[in-house]
Protein backbone atom coordinates (compact mmCIF):
# COMPACT_ATOMS: atom_id res chain seq x y z
CA UNK A 1 0.00 0.00 0.00
CA UNK A 2 1.33 3.37 -1.06
CA UNK A 3 0.54 5.99 1.60
CA UNK A 4 0.36 9.77 1.23
CA UNK A 5 0.79 11.99 4.29
CA UNK A 6 -0.95 15.34 4.67
CA UNK A 7 0.00 17.82 7.41
CA UNK A 8 -1.21 21.35 8.16
CA UNK A 9 -1.08 23.97 10.84
CA UNK A 10 -3.18 27.12 10.88
CA UNK A 11 -2.54 30.72 11.92
CA UNK A 12 -3.62 30.10 15.52
CA UNK A 13 -0.87 27.48 15.88
CA UNK A 14 2.21 29.18 14.45
CA UNK A 15 4.95 26.60 14.81
CA UNK A 16 7.03 25.29 11.93
CA UNK A 17 7.92 22.15 13.89
CA UNK A 18 4.25 21.19 13.90
CA UNK A 19 4.53 19.90 10.32
CA UNK A 20 7.46 17.61 11.19
CA UNK A 21 5.65 16.40 14.32
CA UNK A 22 2.63 15.38 12.22
CA UNK A 23 4.83 13.69 9.62
CA UNK A 24 6.58 11.69 12.37
CA UNK A 25 3.46 10.22 13.97
CA UNK A 26 1.94 9.52 10.55
CA UNK A 27 5.07 7.60 9.47
CA UNK A 28 4.83 5.58 12.67
CA UNK A 29 1.27 4.61 11.75
CA UNK A 30 2.38 3.69 8.21
CA UNK A 31 5.17 1.47 9.54
CA UNK A 32 2.77 -0.28 11.93
CA UNK A 33 0.51 -1.17 9.01
CA UNK A 34 3.36 -2.26 6.74
CA UNK A 35 2.73 0.47 4.18
CA UNK A 36 5.27 2.63 2.33
CA UNK A 37 5.36 6.42 2.22
CA UNK A 38 4.80 7.51 -1.37
CA UNK A 39 4.01 11.25 -1.11
CA UNK A 40 3.97 14.02 1.52
CA UNK A 41 1.94 17.21 1.37
CA UNK A 42 1.95 20.18 3.74
CA UNK A 43 0.27 23.58 4.13
CA UNK A 44 1.88 25.88 6.70
CA UNK A 45 -0.06 28.71 8.32
CA UNK A 46 -3.27 28.11 6.31
CA UNK A 47 -6.74 27.76 7.80
CA UNK A 48 -8.61 24.50 7.41
CA UNK A 49 -11.75 26.50 6.57
CA UNK A 50 -10.43 27.08 3.04
CA UNK A 51 -9.88 24.44 0.39
CA UNK A 52 -7.61 26.74 -1.67
CA UNK A 53 -4.41 25.32 -0.20
CA UNK A 54 -1.52 24.32 -2.50
CA UNK A 55 -0.68 21.08 -0.70
CA UNK A 56 -4.33 20.05 -0.37
CA UNK A 57 -5.05 20.70 -4.05
CA UNK A 58 -1.92 18.82 -5.14
CA UNK A 59 -2.98 15.83 -3.03
CA UNK A 60 -6.39 15.81 -4.76
CA UNK A 61 -4.73 15.92 -8.18
CA UNK A 62 -2.34 13.08 -7.31
CA UNK A 63 -5.28 11.05 -6.00
CA UNK A 64 -7.00 11.43 -9.38
CA UNK A 65 -3.74 10.34 -11.04
CA UNK A 66 -3.59 7.21 -8.82
CA UNK A 67 -0.26 7.99 -7.16
CA UNK A 68 -1.19 6.58 -3.73
CA UNK A 69 -3.60 4.03 -2.18
CA UNK A 70 -4.28 5.51 1.26
CA UNK A 71 -4.30 9.05 2.67
CA UNK A 72 -2.90 9.47 6.19
CA UNK A 73 -3.22 12.48 8.51
CA UNK A 74 -2.96 13.22 12.21
CA UNK A 75 -6.68 13.98 12.40
CA UNK A 76 -9.59 14.65 10.09
CA UNK A 77 -9.54 18.34 11.06
CA UNK A 78 -6.02 18.62 9.59
CA UNK A 79 -7.46 17.83 6.16
CA UNK A 80 -10.35 20.30 6.45
CA UNK A 81 -12.65 21.96 8.99
CA UNK A 82 -15.39 22.72 6.48
CA UNK A 83 -18.30 20.25 6.27
CA UNK A 84 -18.75 20.72 2.53
CA UNK A 85 -15.06 20.34 1.72
CA UNK A 86 -14.41 17.29 3.91
CA UNK A 87 -17.46 15.54 2.44
CA UNK A 88 -16.28 16.31 -1.11
CA UNK A 89 -12.77 15.08 -0.24
CA UNK A 90 -14.19 11.81 1.14
CA UNK A 91 -16.34 11.27 -1.99
CA UNK A 92 -13.48 11.90 -4.39
CA UNK A 93 -11.06 9.53 -2.63
CA UNK A 94 -13.76 6.87 -2.20
CA UNK A 95 -14.47 7.10 -5.95
CA UNK A 96 -10.75 6.55 -6.65
CA UNK A 97 -10.71 3.54 -4.30
CA UNK A 98 -8.46 5.36 -1.82
CA UNK A 99 -9.11 4.99 1.91
CA UNK A 100 -8.52 7.69 4.53
CA UNK A 101 -6.83 6.79 7.82
CA UNK A 102 -5.96 9.18 10.66
CA UNK A 103 -3.98 8.70 13.83
CA UNK A 104 -6.83 10.11 15.96
CA UNK A 105 -9.88 8.41 14.41
CA UNK A 106 -8.55 5.39 12.54
CA UNK A 107 -10.15 4.52 9.19
CA UNK A 108 -12.62 7.21 8.18
CA UNK A 109 -16.22 6.29 7.34
CA UNK A 110 -19.41 8.24 6.56
CA UNK A 111 -20.09 8.46 10.30
CA UNK A 112 -16.81 10.28 10.89
CA UNK A 113 -17.52 12.67 8.04
CA UNK A 114 -20.88 13.67 9.52
CA UNK A 115 -19.83 13.93 13.16
CA UNK A 116 -16.30 15.31 12.80
CA UNK A 117 -17.36 17.71 10.04
CA UNK A 118 -20.08 19.13 12.28
CA UNK A 119 -17.73 19.38 15.26
CA UNK A 120 -15.07 21.18 13.17
CA UNK A 121 -17.63 23.67 11.87
CA UNK A 122 -18.88 24.33 15.41
CA UNK A 123 -15.30 24.76 16.57
CA UNK A 124 -14.68 27.44 13.92
CA UNK A 125 -17.89 29.24 14.83
CA UNK A 126 -17.11 29.13 18.53
CA UNK A 127 -13.56 30.34 17.90
CA UNK A 128 -14.85 33.27 15.83
CA UNK A 129 -17.33 34.29 18.55
CA UNK A 130 -14.69 34.17 21.27
CA UNK A 131 -12.21 36.12 19.16
CA UNK A 132 -14.87 38.73 18.40
CA UNK A 133 -15.77 39.02 22.08
CA UNK A 134 -12.12 39.44 23.05
CA UNK A 135 -11.54 42.13 20.44
CA UNK A 136 -14.64 44.02 21.57
CA UNK A 137 -13.32 44.01 25.11
CA UNK A 138 -10.03 45.50 23.94
CA UNK A 139 -11.88 48.26 22.08
CA UNK A 140 -14.01 49.04 25.13
CA UNK A 141 -10.76 49.55 27.02
CA UNK A 142 -9.55 51.99 24.37
CA UNK A 143 -7.02 49.56 22.94
CA UNK A 144 -6.36 48.53 19.35
CA UNK A 145 -8.29 45.56 17.99
CA UNK A 146 -5.49 44.83 15.53
CA UNK A 147 -3.44 46.53 12.87
CA UNK A 148 -1.22 49.60 12.98
CA UNK A 149 -2.80 52.95 12.09
CA UNK A 150 -0.65 55.54 10.35
CA UNK A 151 0.19 58.31 12.81
CA UNK A 152 0.59 56.01 15.81
CA UNK A 153 3.18 53.69 17.32
CA UNK A 154 2.35 50.43 19.06
CA UNK A 155 3.38 50.20 22.71
CA UNK A 156 4.30 46.87 24.26
CA UNK A 157 5.07 46.42 27.93
CA UNK A 158 5.51 43.50 30.29
CA UNK A 159 3.01 43.40 33.11
CA UNK A 160 3.54 42.27 36.68
CA UNK A 161 2.27 38.82 35.70
CA UNK A 162 4.95 38.51 33.04
CA UNK A 163 2.51 38.78 30.13
CA UNK A 164 3.10 41.24 27.31
CA UNK A 165 0.51 44.02 27.18
CA UNK A 166 -0.60 44.78 23.62
CA UNK A 167 -3.08 47.12 22.01
CA UNK A 168 -1.72 50.35 23.52
CA UNK A 169 -0.76 53.15 21.14
CA UNK A 170 0.95 56.50 21.26
CA UNK A 171 1.03 59.34 18.74
CA UNK A 172 3.94 59.38 16.29
CA UNK A 173 4.47 63.14 16.02
CA UNK A 174 6.30 62.98 12.70
CA UNK A 175 3.51 61.00 11.06
CA UNK A 176 0.86 63.09 12.86
CA UNK A 177 2.21 66.19 11.11
CA UNK A 178 1.73 64.41 7.77
CA UNK A 179 -1.85 63.50 8.72
CA UNK A 180 -2.69 67.11 9.61
CA UNK A 181 -1.04 68.26 6.39
CA UNK A 182 -3.22 65.88 4.34
CA UNK A 183 -6.38 67.13 6.03
CA UNK A 184 -5.45 70.79 5.55
CA UNK A 185 -4.44 70.39 1.91
CA UNK A 186 -7.70 68.60 1.16
CA UNK A 187 -9.68 71.41 2.80
CA UNK A 188 -7.66 73.89 0.73
CA UNK A 189 -9.02 72.25 -2.40
CA UNK A 190 -6.24 69.87 -3.40
CA UNK A 191 -7.29 66.50 -4.78
CA UNK A 192 -6.27 63.23 -3.07
CA UNK A 193 -4.29 62.31 -6.20
CA UNK A 194 -2.34 65.60 -6.09
CA UNK A 195 -1.67 65.23 -2.36
CA UNK A 196 -0.42 61.66 -2.83
CA UNK A 197 1.80 62.76 -5.71
CA UNK A 198 3.49 65.46 -3.63
CA UNK A 199 4.07 63.11 -0.71
CA UNK A 200 5.67 60.55 -3.03
CA UNK A 201 7.81 63.22 -4.69
CA UNK A 202 9.10 64.29 -1.28
CA UNK A 203 10.02 60.71 -0.43
CA UNK A 204 7.61 60.44 2.53
CA UNK A 205 6.73 56.84 3.33
CA UNK A 206 3.06 55.96 3.48
CA UNK A 207 1.32 53.43 5.74
CA UNK A 208 3.34 50.21 6.15
CA UNK A 209 6.25 51.87 4.37
CA UNK A 210 4.49 51.86 1.00
CA UNK A 211 3.95 54.68 -1.44
CA UNK A 212 0.98 57.00 -1.23
CA UNK A 213 -2.05 56.48 -3.47
CA UNK A 214 -5.34 58.28 -3.98
CA UNK A 215 -7.31 55.50 -2.24
CA UNK A 216 -4.90 55.57 0.71
CA UNK A 217 -5.95 59.15 1.37
CA UNK A 218 -9.61 59.21 0.31
CA UNK A 219 -10.63 55.59 0.97
CA UNK A 220 -14.31 54.80 1.45
CA UNK A 221 -16.32 57.19 3.61
CA UNK A 222 -19.01 54.58 4.35
CA UNK A 223 -16.54 51.98 5.58
CA UNK A 224 -14.36 54.52 7.38
CA UNK A 225 -11.24 53.59 5.39
CA UNK A 226 -8.59 56.02 4.18
CA UNK A 227 -6.74 58.76 6.04
CA UNK A 228 -9.58 61.29 5.62
CA UNK A 229 -12.22 58.93 7.09
CA UNK A 230 -10.41 57.48 10.09
CA UNK A 231 -12.23 58.78 13.18
CA UNK A 232 -9.32 57.77 15.40
CA UNK A 233 -7.64 61.00 14.27
CA UNK A 234 -10.32 62.97 16.17
CA UNK A 235 -10.03 60.76 19.26
CA UNK A 236 -12.87 58.35 18.49
CA UNK A 237 -12.27 54.62 18.09
CA UNK A 238 -14.89 52.92 15.90
CA UNK A 239 -14.88 49.13 15.53
CA UNK A 240 -17.13 46.48 13.97
CA UNK A 241 -18.21 48.60 11.03
CA UNK A 242 -18.02 45.53 8.83
CA UNK A 243 -17.70 41.78 8.90
CA UNK A 244 -16.05 39.40 6.45
CA UNK A 245 -17.62 36.35 4.82
CA UNK A 246 -15.92 33.81 2.59
CA UNK A 247 -17.25 33.40 -0.91
CA UNK A 248 -17.90 29.63 -1.30
CA UNK A 249 -16.96 29.79 -4.99
CA UNK A 250 -13.59 31.53 -4.62
CA UNK A 251 -12.72 31.19 -0.94
CA UNK A 252 -11.95 34.90 -0.80
CA UNK A 253 -13.21 37.12 1.98
CA UNK A 254 -15.92 39.64 1.11
CA UNK A 255 -16.68 42.64 3.33
CA UNK A 256 -20.26 43.28 4.47
CA UNK A 257 -21.32 46.41 6.33
CA UNK A 258 -22.81 45.94 9.79
CA UNK A 259 -25.81 48.04 10.91
CA UNK A 260 -24.69 51.24 12.72
CA UNK A 261 -26.26 50.02 15.96
CA UNK A 262 -23.72 47.18 16.04
CA UNK A 263 -20.74 49.52 15.78
CA UNK A 264 -18.61 49.82 18.90
CA UNK A 265 -17.44 53.36 19.66
CA UNK A 266 -15.01 54.53 22.32
CA UNK A 267 -13.67 58.03 22.94
CA UNK A 268 -9.87 58.13 23.19
CA UNK A 269 -9.09 61.87 23.46
CA UNK A 270 -5.40 61.24 24.19
CA UNK A 271 -5.03 59.88 20.63
CA UNK A 272 -6.51 62.94 18.90
CA UNK A 273 -4.38 64.27 16.04
CA UNK A 274 -6.81 66.38 13.98
CA UNK A 275 -8.88 69.28 15.47
CA UNK A 276 -12.66 68.91 15.27
CA UNK A 277 -13.06 72.02 13.08
CA UNK A 278 -10.62 70.68 10.49
CA UNK A 279 -12.38 67.29 10.54
CA UNK A 280 -15.78 68.93 9.98
CA UNK A 281 -14.42 70.94 7.06
CA UNK A 282 -13.15 67.76 5.43
CA UNK A 283 -16.52 66.06 5.90
CA UNK A 284 -18.30 69.10 4.44
CA UNK A 285 -16.11 69.07 1.33
CA UNK A 286 -16.54 65.33 0.87
CA UNK A 287 -20.31 65.72 1.08
CA UNK A 288 -20.28 68.59 -1.42
CA UNK A 289 -18.11 66.56 -3.80
CA UNK A 290 -20.45 63.57 -3.61
CA UNK A 291 -23.51 65.73 -4.28
CA UNK A 292 -21.74 67.16 -7.34
CA UNK A 293 -20.66 63.83 -8.77
CA UNK A 294 -23.85 61.92 -7.89
CA UNK A 295 -26.98 63.52 -9.31
CA UNK A 296 -30.35 61.78 -8.74
CA UNK A 297 -28.59 58.50 -8.09
CA UNK A 298 -26.54 58.69 -11.30
CA UNK A 299 -22.75 58.91 -11.05
CA UNK A 300 -21.39 61.68 -13.27
CA UNK A 301 -17.66 61.02 -13.15
CA UNK A 302 -16.91 63.89 -15.52
CA UNK A 303 -18.03 66.31 -12.81
CA UNK A 304 -15.22 65.12 -10.59
CA UNK A 305 -12.64 66.59 -12.95
CA UNK A 306 -10.86 69.58 -11.48
CA UNK A 307 -11.49 72.86 -13.40
CA UNK A 308 -8.60 73.65 -15.74
CA UNK A 309 -8.96 77.42 -15.27
CA UNK A 310 -10.30 79.77 -12.62
CA UNK A 311 -13.80 80.12 -14.10
CA UNK A 312 -14.05 76.86 -16.07
CA UNK A 313 -17.65 75.66 -16.19
CA UNK A 314 -19.03 78.88 -14.68
CA UNK A 315 -19.19 81.07 -17.79
CA UNK A 316 -22.62 80.98 -19.46
CA UNK A 317 -24.17 82.67 -22.48
CA UNK A 318 -26.57 85.43 -21.45
CA UNK A 319 -28.71 84.80 -24.54
CA UNK A 320 -29.34 81.03 -24.68
CA UNK A 321 -28.06 79.91 -21.28
CA UNK A 322 -25.59 77.50 -22.87
CA UNK A 323 -21.98 77.16 -21.85
CA UNK A 324 -19.33 79.68 -22.84
CA UNK A 325 -16.51 77.27 -23.66
CA UNK A 326 -12.94 77.72 -24.77
CA UNK A 327 -12.35 78.32 -28.45
CA UNK A 328 -8.77 77.48 -29.41
CA UNK A 329 -7.59 77.50 -25.75
CA UNK A 330 -7.56 81.30 -25.75
CA UNK A 331 -11.07 82.69 -26.17
CA UNK A 332 -14.41 81.98 -24.54
CA UNK A 333 -17.38 81.72 -26.89
CA UNK A 334 -20.96 80.39 -26.88
CA UNK A 335 -20.90 76.63 -27.55
CA UNK A 336 -24.44 76.62 -28.99
CA UNK A 337 -23.58 79.38 -31.45
CA UNK A 338 -20.41 77.59 -32.53
CA UNK A 339 -21.53 73.94 -32.58
CA UNK A 340 -25.31 74.01 -33.16
CA UNK A 341 -26.07 77.39 -34.67
CA UNK A 342 -29.01 77.81 -32.27
CA UNK A 343 -27.72 81.06 -30.72
CA UNK A 344 -26.89 84.43 -32.30
CA UNK A 345 -24.28 85.40 -29.70
CA UNK A 346 -21.11 85.21 -31.83
CA UNK A 347 -18.98 87.41 -29.58
CA UNK A 348 -15.88 86.03 -27.89
CA UNK A 349 -13.57 87.21 -25.14
CA UNK A 350 -10.01 86.28 -24.18
CA UNK A 351 -9.83 84.02 -21.14
CA UNK A 352 -7.07 85.99 -19.40
CA UNK A 353 -8.89 89.28 -20.01
CA UNK A 354 -12.14 87.88 -18.58
CA UNK A 355 -10.36 86.65 -15.45
CA UNK A 356 -8.44 89.91 -14.94
CA UNK A 357 -11.57 92.02 -15.48
CA UNK A 358 -13.71 90.02 -13.05
CA UNK A 359 -10.99 89.88 -10.39
CA UNK A 360 -10.20 93.57 -10.84
CA UNK A 361 -13.86 94.47 -10.47
CA UNK A 362 -14.17 92.29 -7.39
CA UNK A 363 -11.18 93.96 -5.77
CA UNK A 364 -12.55 97.45 -6.44
CA UNK A 365 -15.99 96.67 -5.09
CA UNK A 366 -14.82 94.69 -2.08
CA UNK A 367 -12.96 97.82 -0.96
CA UNK A 368 -16.20 99.79 -0.73
CA UNK A 369 -16.47 101.59 2.68
CA UNK A 370 -19.74 99.84 3.54
CA UNK A 371 -18.17 96.40 3.06
CA UNK A 372 -15.17 97.38 5.16
CA UNK A 373 -17.52 98.51 7.92
CA UNK A 374 -19.37 95.17 7.70
CA UNK A 375 -16.04 93.32 7.98
CA UNK A 376 -15.03 95.32 11.06
CA UNK A 377 -18.40 94.60 12.70
CA UNK A 378 -18.18 90.86 12.04
CA UNK A 379 -14.57 90.80 13.24
CA UNK A 380 -15.55 92.46 16.50
CA UNK A 381 -18.42 90.01 17.04
CA UNK A 382 -16.13 87.03 16.46
CA UNK A 383 -13.45 88.54 18.71
CA UNK A 384 -15.99 88.96 21.50
CA UNK A 385 -17.20 85.39 21.06
CA UNK A 386 -13.69 83.96 21.29
CA UNK A 387 -12.89 86.17 24.27
CA UNK A 388 -16.01 84.88 25.99
CA UNK A 389 -14.95 81.28 25.37
CA UNK A 390 -11.50 81.99 26.78
CA UNK A 391 -13.03 83.51 29.92
CA UNK A 392 -15.35 80.53 30.27
CA UNK A 393 -12.49 78.04 29.89
CA UNK A 394 -10.40 80.00 32.41
CA UNK A 395 -13.21 79.97 34.99
CA UNK A 396 -13.73 76.25 34.47
CA UNK A 397 -10.01 75.57 34.98
CA UNK A 398 -9.98 77.71 38.13
CA UNK A 399 -12.93 75.80 39.61
CA UNK A 400 -11.30 72.49 38.77
CA UNK A 401 -8.01 73.59 40.35
CA UNK A 402 -9.81 74.63 43.52
CA UNK A 403 -11.43 71.18 43.70
CA UNK A 404 -8.10 69.42 43.23
CA UNK A 405 -6.46 71.49 45.96
CA UNK A 406 -9.34 70.70 48.31
CA UNK A 407 -8.95 66.96 47.68
CA UNK A 408 -5.19 67.20 48.27
CA UNK A 409 -5.79 68.94 51.60
CA UNK A 410 -8.26 66.25 52.62
CA UNK A 411 -5.79 63.48 51.86
CA UNK A 412 -3.01 65.26 53.76
CA UNK A 413 -5.31 65.69 56.78
CA UNK A 414 -6.15 61.97 56.77
CA UNK A 415 -2.47 61.04 56.59
CA UNK A 416 -1.71 63.37 59.49
CA UNK A 417 -4.50 61.65 61.45
CA UNK A 418 -2.76 58.31 61.00
CA UNK A 419 -5.06 56.94 58.27
CA UNK A 420 -2.24 56.34 55.79
CA UNK A 421 -2.65 53.62 53.17
CA UNK A 422 -0.29 52.73 50.33
CA UNK A 423 -2.98 53.60 47.76
CA UNK A 424 -3.10 57.19 49.14
CA UNK A 425 0.42 57.79 47.90
CA UNK A 426 -0.52 57.03 44.29
CA UNK A 427 -3.69 59.10 44.61
CA UNK A 428 -1.80 62.06 46.04
CA UNK A 429 0.81 61.84 43.26
CA UNK A 430 -1.92 61.85 40.61
CA UNK A 431 -3.63 64.86 42.19
CA UNK A 432 -0.35 66.78 42.36
CA UNK A 433 0.24 66.09 38.67
CA UNK A 434 -3.27 67.27 37.82
CA UNK A 435 -2.73 70.39 39.93
CA UNK A 436 0.52 71.20 38.09
CA UNK A 437 -1.18 70.72 34.70
CA UNK A 438 -4.05 73.04 35.65
CA UNK A 439 -1.67 75.70 36.93
CA UNK A 440 0.26 75.51 33.66
CA UNK A 441 -2.96 75.83 31.70
CA UNK A 442 -4.06 78.86 33.72
CA UNK A 443 -0.68 80.50 33.18
CA UNK A 444 -1.36 80.50 29.43
CA UNK A 445 -4.47 82.67 29.80
CA UNK A 446 -3.83 86.40 29.36
CA UNK A 447 -4.94 88.81 32.03
CA UNK A 448 -8.44 90.15 31.53
CA UNK A 449 -8.36 93.04 29.09
CA UNK A 450 -11.22 95.03 27.62
CA UNK A 451 -12.23 93.95 24.10
CA UNK A 452 -10.86 96.43 21.63
CA UNK A 453 -10.12 96.48 17.91
CA UNK A 454 -6.80 96.95 16.25
CA UNK A 455 -6.67 100.56 15.02
CA UNK A 456 -5.45 99.46 11.60
CA UNK A 457 -8.04 96.69 11.11
CA UNK A 458 -9.55 98.30 8.01
CA UNK A 459 -6.04 98.62 6.54
CA UNK A 460 -5.47 94.90 7.15
CA UNK A 461 -8.69 94.15 5.25
CA UNK A 462 -7.64 96.36 2.32
CA UNK A 463 -4.24 94.68 2.16
CA UNK A 464 -5.76 91.19 2.03
CA UNK A 465 -8.22 92.12 -0.71
CA UNK A 466 -5.48 93.85 -2.70
CA UNK A 467 -3.50 90.57 -2.66
CA UNK A 468 -6.36 88.64 -4.28
CA UNK A 469 -4.72 88.38 -7.69
CA UNK A 470 -1.32 87.71 -6.12
CA UNK A 471 -2.77 84.78 -4.17
CA UNK A 472 -4.26 83.30 -7.32
CA UNK A 473 -0.85 83.46 -9.00
CA UNK A 474 0.95 81.84 -6.05
CA UNK A 475 1.26 78.06 -6.68
CA UNK A 476 0.98 77.35 -2.94
CA UNK A 477 -2.21 79.38 -2.52
CA UNK A 478 -3.85 79.15 -5.95
CA UNK A 479 -5.89 76.00 -5.33
CA UNK A 480 -7.34 77.18 -2.00
CA UNK A 481 -8.04 80.70 -3.28
CA UNK A 482 -9.69 79.37 -6.45
CA UNK A 483 -11.90 77.01 -4.44
CA UNK A 484 -13.13 79.87 -2.25
CA UNK A 485 -13.90 82.16 -5.18
CA UNK A 486 -15.68 79.42 -7.13
CA UNK A 487 -17.76 78.56 -4.07
CA UNK A 488 -19.11 82.15 -4.04
CA UNK A 489 -19.85 82.41 -7.76
CA UNK A 490 -22.34 80.06 -9.39
CA UNK A 491 -22.51 81.65 -12.85
CA UNK A 492 -20.80 84.32 -14.94
CA UNK A 493 -23.25 85.32 -17.64
CA UNK A 494 -21.94 86.97 -20.80
CA UNK A 495 -24.63 89.29 -22.19
CA UNK A 496 -23.95 91.01 -25.56
CA UNK A 497 -24.73 94.72 -25.59
CA UNK A 498 -23.81 96.59 -28.72
CA UNK A 499 -20.22 95.85 -29.63
CA UNK A 500 -19.24 94.72 -26.12
CA UNK A 501 -20.04 92.01 -23.59
CA UNK A 502 -21.61 92.77 -20.25
CA UNK A 503 -20.78 90.50 -17.30
CA UNK A 504 -23.51 89.41 -14.91
CA UNK A 505 -22.41 87.61 -11.75
CA UNK A 506 -24.75 85.16 -10.03
CA UNK A 507 -24.04 83.85 -6.54
CA UNK A 508 -23.28 84.71 -2.95
CA UNK A 509 -20.44 87.06 -3.83
CA UNK A 510 -22.80 89.18 -5.87
CA UNK A 511 -25.17 89.29 -2.90
CA UNK A 512 -22.32 90.32 -0.60
CA UNK A 513 -21.40 93.21 -2.85
CA UNK A 514 -25.05 94.26 -2.96
CA UNK A 515 -24.55 95.40 0.62
CA UNK A 516 -22.22 98.14 -0.55
CA UNK A 517 -24.73 100.06 -2.64
CA UNK A 518 -28.28 100.11 -3.92
CA UNK A 519 -28.03 97.69 -6.79
CA UNK A 520 -30.80 95.85 -8.55
CA UNK A 521 -30.90 92.41 -6.93
CA UNK A 522 -33.27 89.53 -7.42
CA UNK A 523 -33.69 85.90 -6.45
CA UNK A 524 -32.41 83.38 -8.97
CA UNK A 525 -34.22 80.30 -10.24
CA UNK A 526 -31.04 78.25 -10.21
CA UNK A 527 -31.02 78.31 -6.42
CA UNK A 528 -28.19 80.87 -6.10
CA UNK A 529 -28.64 83.38 -3.33
CA UNK A 530 -28.61 86.68 -5.26
CA UNK A 531 -28.37 87.72 -8.88
CA UNK A 532 -26.79 91.06 -9.65
CA UNK A 533 -28.19 92.42 -12.91
CA UNK A 534 -25.83 94.69 -14.81
CA UNK A 535 -26.91 98.16 -15.81
CA UNK A 536 -25.63 101.57 -16.71
CA UNK A 537 -23.56 103.35 -14.09
CA UNK A 538 -21.75 102.20 -10.98
CA UNK A 539 -22.75 98.52 -10.71
CA UNK A 540 -20.48 96.08 -8.86
CA UNK A 541 -21.11 93.22 -11.29
CA UNK A 542 -20.93 95.16 -14.58
CA UNK A 543 -17.61 95.42 -16.34
CA UNK A 544 -17.10 96.47 -19.97
CA UNK A 545 -14.79 94.28 -22.05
Amino acid sequence: MRAAIYARYSTEMQREASIEDQFRICRRLIEQNGWTTAQTYADAGLSGASHLRPGYQQMLQDARDGRFDVAVAEGLDRISRDQEHIAAFFKQLRFQGISIVTVAEGEISELHIGLKGTMSSLFLKDLALKTHRGLEGRVQNGKSAGGVTYGYDVLRSIGSDGNVSTGDRTINEEQADIVRRIFQEYVDGHSPRAIAGRLNDEGIDGPRGRGWGMSTIYGNWRRGTGILNNELYVGRLVWNRQRFLKDPATGRRQARMNPPEQWVKKDVPDLRIVPNKLWEKVKARQKATRSTVISEGVVRSERAKRPAYLFSGLVKCGCCGGGFTLVGKTYYGCANARNKGTCDNKMTVRRDRLEDTVLGGLKDQLLHPDLIAAFVTEYQAEYNRLAGEITKDKSKAERKLAGVKRRIDQLVDRICDGMFHESMKDKLTALEQEKAALETELATFDADVPVRLHPGLSDVYRAKVAKLTESLNNPDLRTAASEHIRSLISEIRMVPEGDSLQIELVGELAGLMALSQKSKARGDATGCSITMVAGVGFEPTTFRL
